[in-house]
């Protein structure tokens, strides 16, 4: 893992720019950006992908695998943090001095002088970037976006837009979302995590207090969440906004129906609008209050804020239903922290009737796991009928002795509600065993899980229920 160098000089102008990773969802956002902008782009992954495959399509020279000849004429490469340091490319493009920059640095570049709405928080913030992006769209404005999954009706998860606004979902895992230049901040939530960076809980929180106090137009923060509480405690900056389902905030939530897809009052001041969204779970009806919230910071007015957020259909690999086989319906979602999961499974709950929710999980980073997996235990145990457990993803990660899929299994009180294995194929053939007619399963894991999907749908398939 390359820890991000933010005192590094961003070129004023780039003509030419490699992208090492160029397949991931960020790095391909980025990409595409850099192309509009009339910028020649090449790129390497370890692996095919869509991602390469439309960026080739699109222009861009793109090369499966590493390799320092991948550089070409490029003047500028950008990497994300998650690469090694013997990176043949990342190693002769510093030989070379050309300007080598993180992602974070690149996005800076690409937005400018625009006003920038940036969307931070440890759980909520891809849902919340879209549902912002999509809104602004349905009232007719042209936003520039990153976001850090793609958005379900737009196909995309960036676009450049004509109008001087741009929205980000801005990354606080390596800190790098001190570095833009907001004008408005959301924070959805703020819940400890990305120790391995922070060092401590005290430091990961100033972060968030410097992140609003530094925005130049307005901090729009949740009313609930404690670790938010914490910040908002910090503040000195003179224009907050509150949202949430306290009684004391700005933008409030009321009248919660998780009976399907959530609805919801949202209460301003004396203005009411009944909301009624099209994706599950009552932690996206304080999403959506948190994006109407920046929509009245950016001027428009409560009915028609609600009226557009309501058109959001959600984010790929968030609550995504990926198919059904043998009356057993099979979704993923990203979520990779013990309050995320939390949240996921509450909403999926919404959806089982009388079925059972089966989870299948992968736990995300050694250090996470080590750190957390009592938490992700006791989450699952209580908002799960059962869960499949798999091996850790180790991301940039190497692997730390005894810390696996087994150690969080291990941490049930009741063992009958968990199964560890670590073999891809015995899971699916075990959760096409266990699930019967009208089980709802779903993966969870910002990993690679997603692609056991495909083994478990073919397992029921040809597994006759129990």
């Amino acid at each position: 893992m390359i820890r991000p160098d933010l005192s590094l000089p961003i070129p004023e102008t780039i003509e030419s720019a490699h992208f090492i990773g160029i397949g991931g969802s960020g790095m391909s956002g980025l990409a595409r950006m850099f192309l509009d902008a009339g910028i020649r782009v090449s790129g390497s992954d370890r692996a095919d992908s869509a991602n390469l495959r439309a960026l080739a399509a699109a222009g861009a020279t793109v090369h499966v695998g590493h390799d320092a000849a991948h550089l070409g004429d490029a003047d500028t490469v950008v990497h994300t943090g998650a690469i090694w340091p013997e990176n043949p490319e990342f190693v002769l493009a510093k030989e070379r001095g050309l300007h080598v920059i993180h992602r974070s640095q690149a996005l800076h570049w690409l937005i400018g002088s625009r006003r920038l709405v940036s969307v931070a928080g440890a759980h909520g913030k891809t849902s919340s970037t879209g549902m912002i992006v999509t809104a602004l769209q349905a009232l007719g404005a042209d936003p520039n976006f990153v976001n850090g999954g793609v958005i379900e009706q737009l196909g995309l998860s960036s676009s450049s837009g004509a109008d001087d606004l741009f929205v980000i979902e801005a990354d606080e895992s390596d800190g790098t979302f001190l570095l833009y230049d907001t004008a408005i901040a959301l924070i959805t939530n703020v819940d400890p995590d990305h120790l391995d960076f922070f060092g401590d809980e005290d430091a990961f929180y100033d972060a968030f207090v410097r992140f609003a106090n530094e925005a130049l137009e307005a901090v729009v923060i949740s009313s609930d969440d404690a670790g938010a509480l914490r910040v908002h405690a910090g503040l000195t900056h003179p224009n907050v906004i509150t949202f949430g389902e306290a009684e004391d905030a700005d933008v409030r939530v009321a009248e919660v129906a998780t009976d399907g897809p959530v609805a919801a009052t949202i209460v301003h001041g004396a203005d009411r609008a009944r909301m009624q969204l099209t994706v599950p779970g009552a932690h996206n009806a304080i999403n959506a209050a948190g994006a109407v919230a920046v929509l009245l910071t950016l001027g428009y007015v409560l009915a028609d804020a609600v009226r557009a957020v309501e058109g959001f259909a959600g984010t790929v690999r968030r609550l995504e239903l990926h198919g059904s086989e043998r009356g057993v319906r099979v979704y993923d979602d990203y979520s990779h922290h013990p309050t995320e999961v939390r949240a996921a499974l509450q909403a999926m709950r919404t959806l089982t009737g009388g079925g059972r929710l089966i989870a299948i999980q992968q736990p995300h980073t050694y250090s996470r796991t080590q750190h957390m997996y009592r938490e992700f235990a006791e989450v699952l145990e209580q908002f799960a009928d059962h869960t499949v457990m798999l091996d850790v993803y180790g991301a940039r990660e190497d692997p730390v002795p005894g810390v696996t899929g087994e150690l969080v299994s291990g941490a049930f009180a009741d063992p009958a509600h968990v199964h560890y294995v670590a073999d891809w194929q015995d899971a699916a053939d075990y959760t096409a065993g266990f699930a019967r007619d009208g089980d709802v399963v779903v993966t969870l894991g910002c990993g690679n899980v997603y692609q056991i999907i495909p083994q478990v749908l073919e397992s029921l398939r040809r597994t006759p229920e129990a």
